[in-house]
């Protein structure tokens, strides 16, 4: 699958910690050159390293991917530095305050929708207009385990993580004749700094967490970047439009 990769151009959103910068250091692994996208430029500079580290090749983009500018901006960087975009993977996303839904504040809604679903769209729509130009591409959207399901207290999360399922599946069927793909992978809890400010350090928390999950494990950022990547490559080929759970089983229940 390495061979696949080998030269072709990657661009992940969310690349300066968590599924993001495993996503951007699978691809630089596999060969691809990556355009790493955050708006945290010291931690995105750090990925960039860590790639170039290992022989890879990358470059650092600062963007905020819920603003229509910066985002044909980033695509439009990564073409003048490689010339073309074959993956992409729109990770970026942030977690909510805990409320009931008639509690929520309006302006922590629009936050959370224009991060964790306007992004995503937004990502879309540039990616595809460059990928229409090469008639070839693969996009994968970071959804969740809760796009299929629900979970209290998060209402604008989950609402979000389900439309991010029905932007990829219409997004496949309008272009799939254009040969380019899109799919979702929908991890569970993982691992992340996410995960840290969402229990606040607690592991006793973290613990309760973990036993939910029939594995009784949490699933690894690494993890997560193989799935994106296999999603990417000609293994899978043939899937369009597809919601790749990666949750241990707990959907399953």
């Amino acid at each position: 699958m390495a061979d696949f990769f080998h030269d072709k151009v990657a661009l992940v959103t969310g690349a300066a910690s968590g599924i993001g910068r495993a996503s951007a250091l699978a691809f630089a692994n596999a060969g691809a050159k990556v355009a790493v996208v955050d708006l945290q430029e010291k931690a995105g500079n750090e990925t960039v390293d860590l790639i170039k580290k290992d022989g890879g090749d990358a470059i650092f983009i600062k963007a905020n991917v819920s603003n229509a500018d910066n985002v044909e901006a980033m695509v439009d960087e990564t073409i003048k530095a490689y010339g073309s975009l074959d993956f992409a993977h729109n990770n970026a996303g942030i977690e909510p305050p805990l409320a009931k839904t008639a509690e929520v504040q309006e302006a922590d809604w629009d936050k959370i929708v224009n991060i964790n679903l306007k992004s995503v769209w937004l990502c879309m729509k540039y990616e595809i207009i460059q990928m229409l130009k090469q008639d070839h591409g693969s996009i994968v959207n970071t959804a969740s385990v809760v796009s299929i399901l629900g979970q209290p207290d998060m209402p604008s999360y989950v609402a979000c993580k389900h439309a991010v399922l029905g932007l990829t599946k219409t997004a496949a069927l309008e272009y799939a004749e254009n040969n380019i793909r899109v799919n979702a992978v929908c991890p569970a809890i993982v691992s992340t700094p996410m995960l840290d400010r969402f229990t606040g350090g607690d592991k006793e928390l973290t613990a309760k967490l973990t036993a939910e999950y029939p594995i009784k494990r949490l699933v690894s950022t690494e993890e997560v970047a193989d799935a994106v990547l296999w999603l990417c490559s000609n293994k899978a080929s043939y899937v369009n439009g597809h919601s790749l759970m990666i949750d241990g089983g707990f959907s399953i229940k």
